[in-house]
């Protein structure tokens, strides 16, 4: 625990990345189960295994349109020698025949028709030609061809997805074919929001005067979603300690993230607050931008102190809150962007034992630092592409240089 001793002194001690991230990992894990509708299940996982209670089909089925007969009677026949059989009837999709096809007999069948009884094989309706109710066989067919078998697809008892397993949209189909309507799963971890600072609007206000427009919220609960977590409330704040603290000791999220508020000035009460209700554990990373970070508990709730400028705020919610959530909802916390190797146009600069998050461009499959990136910046997240992180025992990286890159767009 450390005590909040940095208002308008600065930060004397920063926490390594690492170290935060090792803390983030050890205070985060699934907390609850919930049933949810197999119909709402992709991207949760699967809280147990998923065993068939029926047979998918639960009868013999047709694969084909055509004729469903006795396949033997038909060996010998080709289109110089055609068989006719007498068709007795017509049986389509949820229509059972009742009667039994014997020996010269036929009946016209839809595909995922139940086969009648009697028949064991189904000709294509291109191999046969009817007139009226006799039916020409232009082809012989095998006993068993083009009909479903009972369990074919799925038999009854089958294990057919395993615990631990993130449900896709075709899982949910096959969970929803075998006759299930709920499944249990890992709880999505639920977040609340706390925007801070006098001088915010609301998304959708105009900004006025000295007033800016929160663009944080908007960030965050997409991020959020994106990774698997349910934002319950997001609240605006003036920066007025009671207010604050009473929003964080309210929340009933497993998770708070708090946007500004979070630095050293004399309006920044996060710090303090965290350390008054419950155990500040960390405040102030080694890493640019985001440096004001800070991760404590109160109660069981994981509080994430996010810097108000946006491009910090996104910086610190993807190396830290992203792992949380992602942990907490049973999946593995791997960064959701796609990797390339490119090589550098431009220099870099670092600084030892500082981590830098770095908004690059690409063009001709090179990458360029920004012109303008500073952390208040937010338009540099769209302009650029992607972005590369440097070690903490790097001064930079030359141009010239391959280096890996995280690419924003899928």
């Amino acid at each position: 625990m450390i005590k909040d001793n940095v208002r308008m002194r600065g930060f004397q001690e920063r926490a390594s990345v690492d170290a935060l991230l090792e803390l983030v990992k050890k205070h985060s894990s699934v907390k609850r189960y919930e049933q949810i509708e197999v119909v709402d299940s992709p991207g949760a996982i699967l809280a147990e295994d998923i065993i068939s209670p029926v047979n998918i089909p639960g009868f013999d089925r047709s694969a084909m349109d055509g004729f469903a007969l006795k396949g033997k009677e038909t060996f010998g026949a080709d289109s110089y020698n055609p068989l006719s059989l007498k068709v007795i009837g017509e049986v389509t999709p949820g229509k059972q025949f009742d009667e039994e096809v014997r020996k010269g007999e036929a009946v016209r069948i839809m595909t995922g028709a139940p086969v009648p009884k009697g028949a064991d094989a189904v000709l294509m309706a291109e191999y046969a030609q009817q007139n009226d109710d006799i039916v020409d066989v232009m082809q012989a067919v095998a006993p068993g061809k083009n009909v479903g078998k009972i369990g074919e697809d799925i038999r009854q008892g089958e294990v057919i997805f395993k615990k631990d397993r993130k449900i896709r949209a075709q899982d949910a189909a096959v969970m929803s074919s075998v006759g299930l309507q709920s499944v249990k799963v890992i709880a999505r971890p639920t977040v609340d929001i706390l925007i801070t600072g006098n001088e915010i609007l609301k998304p959708g206000e105009k900004p006025t005067g000295v007033k800016i427009v929160d663009s944080n919220s908007v960030l965050l609960r997409n991020m959020i979603k994106r990774d698997g977590g349910v934002v319950l409330n997001i609240h605006y704040l003036p920066d007025q300690r009671e207010l604050i603290k009473n929003a964080l000791l309210e929340s009933t999220a497993d998770i708070i993230c708090t946007s500004g508020g979070a630095s050293v000035g004399v309006e920044d009460f996060a710090a303090s607050l965290v350390s008054e209700l419950g155990e500040l554990l960390v405040h102030g990373i080694s890493m640019r931008p985001a440096s004001p970070t800070g991760f404590g508990l109160i109660g069981g709730k994981k509080v994430f102190l996010l810097p108000g400028n946006p491009v910090s705020a996104m910086t610190a919610y993807d190396f830290f809150v992203r792992t949380a959530i992602q942990i907490s909802a049973g999946n593995n916390p791997d960064w959701p962007y796609r990797k390339k190797t490119v090589k550098l146009s431009t220099k870099i600069t670092s600084q030892i034992g500082r981590v830098d998050y770095v908004r690059v461009k690409l063009e001709n499959n090179e990458a360029s630092l920004l012109s303008s990136s500073g952390a208040s910046i937010l338009s540099s997240t769209s302009r650029a592409d992607g972005f590369l992180i440097t070690r903490e025992e790097s001064e930079g990286m030359a141009a010239g240089e391959s280096v890996e890159i995280w690419l924003y767009d899928d």
